[in-house]
């Protein structure tokens, strides 16, 4: 294991994490608001990362070194992210400080808070522009930043992008890097610019569509964007819900006048029918709770968009629905976003290859001897790719059933233990019952809010770099 070059990248990483605090800080001051735990953190942070980037190191990055690399950064990031509401006053405990870090870095969007509205515009505006930074990956910013980090950065890539099959969009990783953070930010400047058009205040606009391109959650308001009243703007989440949980490379393919291979994408035309066949059934199912149809679909629509994107938000109290449909939404926690987007959970790719899989091994009982195989979008996928969908789909699901029966020792019904840490391994948000879309995460116990931001920080990177850690063989020398 190379550690010296972890170290350096992880130095990096932690000085860009600094600079990012500017911003917030920024707000403080327009604000008038106290910029001490700002300046706190950014002094801690940066003087952290700039001691560990002078660390001397050979560039031989293989994959251990990435997986290992952005499981350190993201767990020092979160305890890092956590300074500022750890110096602000407003929270209880570190320990809460670094859950709602993970959650926003992460683009969970759970919260321990009761009320976000008392905190301070500079709080609470660093708490979605964690969600921006965490959607597309801190480290894929660092790149785009300091594309001399050494070494092959694909690796940092691989680790921390969503998705089975992580490729470079052109043969430079600081390229890629900034390809997709500038369809990211131009992405980000149309909605804010059409939420302001809806009547939504600027800074409201900015926080909210830092929430939506992360597909995070945080909202600014208690009752999240249920409070605004303002149909226009949930339609104008609804649909950048859906963008951003498209895969990226749809859209670079777009760019590159290759609009029907885009369009021909098994992964993006899967998403689509599932989100569409989700907010028909659903808006059949509550059809009544609503004055007119026309409230019962957007709703139906803004929540099926909310929860497979991951993001979180809340245009109604869905924990009130019938249980056909709240069983819709959670299954749909599982499904998640396309691949190569900033939404999370097991992802429609992996969903799409493990049903391939299984209508491969029937016609194969069928048929012993015929030769049949698993194509996605035309081509032939490889049997190592889906050896490796399916052992995620199998640690997902085991660490989902053991961090259920750890945070079950708080005694909590099982709806919300179960829908907790679907909803936070998955990062989307909200659950069931005491963590509905109304609800929060404050009355877990210390030991349980650990748990789950494990369980984020696991679901962001999406399994295996984190599990390396703990594997005997990564520290030995080969």
């Amino acid at each position: 294991m190379n550690f010296r070059l972890v170290f350096r990248v992880t130095g990096k990483t932690l000085m860009v994490l600094s600079m990012t605090m500017l911003l917030p800080l920024l707000v403080c001051l327009i604000y008038r608001e106290n910029p001490v735990p700002f300046l706190l953190a950014i002094a801690i942070t940066g003087g952290a990362g700039l001691l560990l980037s002078l660390i001397r190191s050979n560039d031989h990055f293989f994959p251990r070194e990435g997986f290992f690399a952005v499981a350190l950064i993201w767990l020092l990031v979160g305890a890092c992210g956590a300074l500022p509401f750890h110096f602000c006053g407003y929270f209880d405990s570190y320990i809460d400080c670094f859950f709602e870090s993970v959650s926003g870095f992460t683009t969970t969007g759970s919260s321990i808070l009761t009320a976000v509205e008392p905190l301070p515009r500079g709080i609470l505006f660093w708490r979605s522009f964690m969600h921006w930074l965490g959607g597309m990956g801190v480290l894929v910013l660092t790149i785009a930043l300091m594309p001399s980090l050494g070494g092959r950065t694909l690796h940092l890539m691989k680790a921390e992008s969503p998705g089975p099959i992580v490729s470079k969009l052109v043969p430079k990783s600081s390229q890629s890097s900034k390809i997709l953070y500038g369809i990211y930010c131009a992405m980000t400047l149309v909605q804010i610019f059409l939420l302001r058009l809806t009547g939504m205040p600027w800074y409201d606009s900015i926080v909210n569509t830092f929430a939506t391109a992360g597909t995070g959650g945080f909202a600014v308001k208690n009752i999240s964007i249920a409070a605004y009243g303002n149909p226009a703007a949930e339609i104008v989440l609804t649909v950048f819900m859906l963008l951003f949980s498209v895969n990226f490379s749809v859209y670079f393919l777009i760019l590159c006048g290759k609009v029907r291979q885009a369009l021909r994408s098994d992964e993006l035309r899967f998403f689509l029918g599932v989100v569409a066949a989700s907010t028909v059934l659903i808006a059949v199912n509550i059809h009544g709770m609503f004055d007119t149809v026309g409230e019962t679909v957007r709703h139906s629509a803004f929540q099926v968009a909310s929860i497979i994107s991951t993001t979180g938000f809340a245009s109604t109290d869905f924990n009130l629905w019938p249980e056909f449909s709240k069983t819709i939404l959670v299954l749909l926690m599982f499904i998640g976003a396309c691949a190569g987007s900033t939404g999370g959970a097991i992802k429609c790719s992996r969903v799409l290859l493990l049903l391939r899989a299984i209508r491969r091994e029937i016609r194969q009982i069928i048929h012993p001897r015929s030769v049949n195989v698993v194509k996605l979008d035309g081509r032939v996928v490889d049997e190592k790719d889906l050896r490796s969908t399916m052992i995620f789909f199998a640690a997902y699901m085991f660490i989902t059933l053991a961090a259920i029966l750890l945070v079950s020792v708080d005694n909590f019904s099982f709806g919300t233990t179960f829908t907790a840490v679907v909803t936070c391994i998955g990062n989307v948000g909200p659950g069931l019952e005491m963590v509905g879309p109304m609800g929060n995460f404050s009355a877990f116990s210390g030991f349980s809010k650990i748990v789950l931001s494990m369980c984020m920080i696991l679901g962001r990177l999406e399994i295996i770099p984190v599990l390396v850690l703990f594997s005997g063989t990564a520290w030995k020398k080969s």
